[in-house]
């Protein structure tokens, strides 16, 4: 027991995209033990409205509004050799708060999610420290694929947010990556030993996320399931519908794609016949439901994708590409499809053997239940708290 504060970038509800699924459990689960407040930003007036349902958890909450564009964040960071992610997040609002809560409270440890937010962890208090993912190799690898001035941006940010995760991960009493491959790639990077930086891995809400009836339609579909205003996903989508639905259509005429997410970027517009982008939608599972196959053609990713999860979870044969696929537990052609060049083959294949494509969704369920129920992913981080 006792007092605790939790610091996320993001307003930790609903648990509908990768960041917010996480923070939301781990939130959850620190408050049925522990006295916890809250301090978190909010991107829109729907985060504001949502962090409304947040209230019967913790105790004391700050939700604060996000109002540094991109562009300003950028021209702070060059003024101050500082990296554009966490000047983005900069706030004496947010700052404000955090002192008064650890002035008025009996706070004696906190948990920091996401690295944007370290910079509000005091020395005087023990902080756990959840980076989920290595941002920065995110930038870096944005980098090797730009052209200037963009590539010598993402490069300058990769260094400078790198620099960051390192100081933060050494003030840190443990920091986590929600892989062992992240995990392993920060300790090499950043000479730190595994008691330092350890493994917290994602779970999937398998009461939510359950088979259902699958719901053929009377031509194939395909269906691909992210945040698309976030440049990974746009990336993958627009690869998919350009690269791999020619040739899967050319085999199964009629077969459509449907790129389903909230703020889809513009030039996901006008791909071509049998493209669909639905933008956002009530509930997710109705697709994952009806589709014939799951793609998750991802070519930048970093840790575990919840998107393979879920559909696993609900029992659909999954084809993802090796980077979506590295950090799950599963074994390639027996829980899911792993392909990288050959993607349009294997989903055709797929879609060729319905009573195959059935098979692989039901192993995948059961992988999905043997490793990852929340209660288990989460049962180390009690011993970690403890500790500190």
């Amino acid at each position: 027991m006792g007092d605790l504060l939790f610091l996320a970038h993001r307003v930790p509800y609903p648990p509908d995209r990768g960041d917010k699924i996480r923070s939301y459990h781990i939130l959850k689960h620190l408050a049925e033990r522990h006295r916890v407040h809250l301090a978190t930003f909010a991107d829109d007036e729907a985060d504001e409205a949502a962090a409304e349902h947040l209230r019967p958890l913790v105790a004391k909450m700050h939700v604060e509004r996000r109002t540094r564009t991109r562009g300003a964040a950028a021209a702070l960071a060059l003024a101050t050799r500082s990296s554009v992610s966490v000047k983005a997040f900069a706030s004496k609002g947010m700052s404000a708060f955090i002192d008064r809560v650890l002035a008025d409270e009996p706070i004696d440890r906190l948990y920091v999610f996401s690295s944007q937010m370290a910079q509000y962890a005091p020395d005087d208090r023990p902080f756990m420290m959840d980076f989920v993912d290595m941002d920065s190799e995110k930038f870096a690898s944005y980098g090797d694929t730009a052209t200037p001035p963009m590539r010598w941006m993402w490069q300058r940010e990769a260094r400078r947010l790198f620099h960051f995760e390192r100081e933060t991960a050494r003030r840190a009493v443990v920091s986590l990556f929600v892989s062992e491959a992240e995990a392993a790639l920060f300790r090499d990077r950043a000479k730190m030993s595994a008691e330092r930086v350890q493994v917290l891995e994602n779970g999937i809400d398998l009461e939510s996320y359950r088979p259902a009836p699958h719901e053929a339609g009377a031509t194939p579909l395909i269906v691909f399931t992210g945040q698309m205003d976030y440049p990974p996903n746009i990336e993958a989508a627009d690869g998919f519908a350009r690269e791999a639905m020619p040739a899967i259509r050319a085999a199964h005429p009629g077969a459509r794609f449907a790129i389903v997410g909230r703020k889809p970027d513009p030039s996901l517009s006008g791909l071509g016949e049998g493209i669909e982008v639905t933008g956002e939608v009530a509930d997710v599972r109705p697709w994952l439901t009806q589709a014939d196959v799951v793609v998750a053609p991802l070519r930048i990713a970093r840790g575990i994708q919840n998107k393979v999860l879920e559909a696993m979870a609900m029992g659909r044969p999954v084809v993802a590409s090796p980077q979506a696929f590295e950090g799950i537990d599963a074994e390639p052609g027996r829980d899911l499809i792993v392909a990288d060049a050959e993607q349009a083959a294997a989903v055709s294949a797929l879609l060729a053997d319905p009573a195959r494509a059935e098979a692989i969704g039901a192993a995948a369920r059961r992988q999905v239940e043997a490793r990852y129920a929340w209660a288990a992913r989460l049962a180390p981080l009690d011993a970690m708290l403890a500790h500190i």
